[in-house]
């Protein structure tokens, strides 16, 4: 066993990782004291039915001694002071044992218990304690369970991996329960009562992190989306090639320079300053960076026989989509590879329901998407939440039925209990018949129910021609459901759950509800919009070409003379490639087709006004779709403007950008092509100050910050692709 796993290759090298690990080296141990890790204390809980390790560090070469009951090994520490032992397995047992280390000084722990260990991780909601969870009077009072054991690994992040932390054992009781990780306690107290075994807690978590920190540099290697992150770790670790070949490089740099600045110093002439050191090879130290918590709060538990870890983490991460599931495959693989154990049970929290302020509500869906995905992951399990979500706090404090459904899934997968129905239901198939959808479900213990003995909600179908993703009439069908709606003819594809705010009625007879899932083939936006094909295109235009010119990609405002309806389709794909689509159309407000696209000076275009007859179809169900609205409006014009609301919009602001502004001089100036819904006091879309081309402000839907129409946004350049179609509806 080495102390830090690092191999400098110089004097230099050796300096700098010094440099760098002094707050998490272990000091030399003075007068031949043999030293144990600070969570080597008595009360500890022991893995049953694996090799029982004690390690620690001593003088060089001194010979150890450690003892449990009858069962005794030996070691003798290597020239850094490092030891470790192995003694054989032990069954679980409430009696409790005692270790001692000998060696030139005795150290005995007492009170030692030999159970199933679980390792709990995450961000806040893995460390809420169970004083700040619901019912806690009762919960405390009643928590008279002494073969119960928790540690906390204290919060520190690390650049290096460190070898020891101080996390002294506590025994379950009134007055120490307080202050365990809720969802771990929960688990812990289940676990016990039905295996009547010592449970012992592992609480290594911090709030508001993120999933990188906790990961292990094994973990980023191979995974291909990561690729980034793992070339950024690499970099920055001392004795890997990458490190040494930068610093080389920079210490040439330096030497070079210093040659030039004795020179300059000889001469009196001037020099220019000395290279900077690369920010490439700075270490992460923070909480915030990749590795740091893993270095800090886990590498040093590796050793440790463990049954497996449960994971409550994700709010920090939660607009990653799908990407979040190659992380988590980093963090499990990686502690895996760590632990050196094989797969261990590895079970996680899906977060829960939450209002996350004005973002789209599809952007949690998925996450909870890409947190089912991992499931994929051998010998992994997920736990549905949004049934005790508290929308508005983050921090659900039903910490039980948390605890409750993590033990379930252990019981199921690792204790025997087969019978037990742990999971919540999952799609199995899903299948087309005629104008409705059939979908069947595996976990379902013998049928699905609902929670208030009304019909399953959240439920939404889509097909060509139904206006997008309509709420659909679910029927339960044992463990089927079927879905139709009267808006969709020809349904192709449906989702469930897929809003922020959704806490779905839907269970399986067991109580344990659904998480979020889509299923099918969505059509293209397009083919969604009813009458579209009553609507010829006039104009196209990549938006990406913006410019003080606007030539756009299609032109054919001369083929057609008369018409009755415009018609815009906006579509936007960000850097994650999510795509945000709006269609909206109203009655003709012009009967000059060269002024119904970008409102340059040169289509002497400018509109500010109420439209007849609005439609708007959308992609994400954080823009209002509806048919025959009557408080459209249309701001377009080449020119500046302010928030003045001169046009008295009912409900406009007077001093922030968004529906009811006022056009100004010059008539050249800033741009606004912007269409809104009144009555939902929404920005349909906008494309304002095109001329500055990837510095114009394009956005469908309200912005979340103060301009709600997206007026200084600036933010072109941060999508991937973007179009503009302008249509109209020819006469007849």
């Amino acid at each position: 066993m080495t102390q830090l796993g690092l191999r400098p290759r110089s004097s230099l090298f050796a300096a700098i990782a010094l440099a760098l690990s002094a707050s998490v080296l272990q000091p030399l141990v003075a007068h031949g004291d043999v030293k144990l890790p600070g969570f080597f204390t008595d009360h500890m809980v022991l893995q049953q039915e694996k090799p029982i390790r004690v390690w620690g560090w001593a003088e060089p070469s001194e010979k150890i001694e450690v003892s449990i009951g009858d069962d005794r090994a030996t070691a003798t520490a290597d020239r850094k002071g490092n030891w470790m032992v192995e003694l054989p397995a032990r069954s679980a047992s409430a009696d409790p044992v005692a270790i001692k280390v000998t060696g030139n000084n005795e150290i005995q722990l007492t009170d030692i218990l030999v159970g199933e260990v679980w390792l709990c991780s995450g961000q806040s909601n893995m460390e809420w304690r169970v004083q700040s969870s619901v019912n806690a009077a009762e919960e405390i009072a009643a928590a008279n369970f002494p073969q119960i054991r928790h540690m906390k690994v204290p919060r520190v992040p690390s650049p290096v991996a460190a070898d020891d932390v101080p996390a002294p054992w506590q025994v379950c009781s009134p007055e120490t329960v307080g202050q365990f990780t809720a969802a771990g306690y929960f688990m812990a107290r289940r676990l016990h009562q039905e295996l009547n075994v010592p449970i012992g807690l592992v609480n290594s978590s911090w709030g508001g992190t993120r999933i990188e920190p906790w990961t292990p540099p094994v973990g980023f290697e191979g995974v291909e989306e990561l690729k980034d992150i793992s070339e950024s770790v690499t970099q920055r670790t001392p004795g890997t090639d990458a490190f040494e070949s930068a610093l080389q490089k920079h210490l040439q740099s330096t030497k070079n320079w210093v040659a030039k600045a004795e020179e300059a110093l000889a001469n009196d002439s001037f020099i220019e300053p000395a290279p900077e050191y690369p920010s490439s090879l700075t270490p992460f130290t923070t909480r915030s960076q990749p590795t740091t918590l893993y270095n800090g709060m886990i590498h040093p538990l590796i050793h440790m026989p463990i049954r497996g870890a449960i994971w409550y983490q994700g709010e920090a991460n939660h607009r990653e989509g799908m990407l979040y599931t190659a992380k988590m495959r980093a963090l499990i693989e990686g502690w895996r590879a760590k632990w050196n154990q094989g797969p261990f049970p590895f079970y996680f929290v899906q977060i829960a329901p939450y209002q996350y302020g004005d973002e789209a509500g599809s952007i949690l869906a998925k996450f909870w998407e890409a947190q089912a995905a991992a499931l994929a992951i051998p010998n992994t399990g997920m736990v549905v939440t949004n049934d005790i979500a508290t929308v508005n706090d983050i921090h659900p404090p039903n910490k039980q039925d948390v605890g409750k459904r993590l033990a379930d899934l252990a019981l199921h997968h690792d204790y025997g209990k087969t019978d037990l129905v742990a999971h919540s239901p999952l799609l199995d198939s899903i299948q087309t018949e005629d104008n409705q959808l059939r979908l069947r479900f595996k976990h379902t213990g013998g049928k699905l129910t609902t929670s208030d003995g009304e019909a399953p909600d959240w439920f939404e179908i889509i097909g060509p021609n139904s206006g997008g993703f309509q709420k659909a009439d679910a029927k339960i069908e044992g463990d089927e459901i079927v879905l139709s709606s009267a808006k969709v003819q020809q349904p192709t594809a449906m989702r469930f759950g897929w809003d922020k705010l959704a806490e779905p009625n839907l269970r399986g007879a067991t109580g344990l509800p659904l998480s979020a899932f889509r299923a099918g083939e969505v059509p293209e936006f397009a083919q969604t919009i009813p009458n579209a094909a009553d609507y010829e295109l006039v104009y196209e235009l990549d938006l990406s070409k913006l410019g003080s010119k606007i030539q756009y990609d299609v032109d054919r405002h001369e083929d057609i003379s008369d018409f009755d309806r415009v018609a815009y389709l906006v579509s936007l794909e960000d850097a994650g490639g999510n795509v945000k689509s709006v269609f909206v159309s109203m009655d003709a407000f012009t009967d000059d087709i060269a002024k119904i696209g970008i409102p340059t000076v040169d289509a002497n275009a400018k509109f500010q006004q109420t439209v007849e007859s609005m439609n708007v179809y959308a992609s994400d169900s954080s823009v209002s779709s509806g048919n025959e609205i009557k408080n459209g409006r249309i701001e377009f014009w080449p020119n500046n403007y302010s928030p003045n609301n001169a046009a008295k919009v009912p409900g406009a602001s007077g001093t922030a950008f968004d529906f009811g502004d006022d056009p100004g001089m010059p008539v050249d100036g800033y741009g606004c092509m912007q269409v809104h819904n009144v009555s939902a006091r929404q920005t349909v879309f906008a494309i304002n100050n095109w001329k500055k081309g990837s510095g114009a402000d394009l956005g469908i839907g309200n912005h979340s910050g103060e301009h709600k129409d997206w007026t200084f946004t600036s933010n072109a350049a941060q999508y991937a692709s973007k179009k503009l179609q302008v249509l109209v509806r020819p006469v007849k």
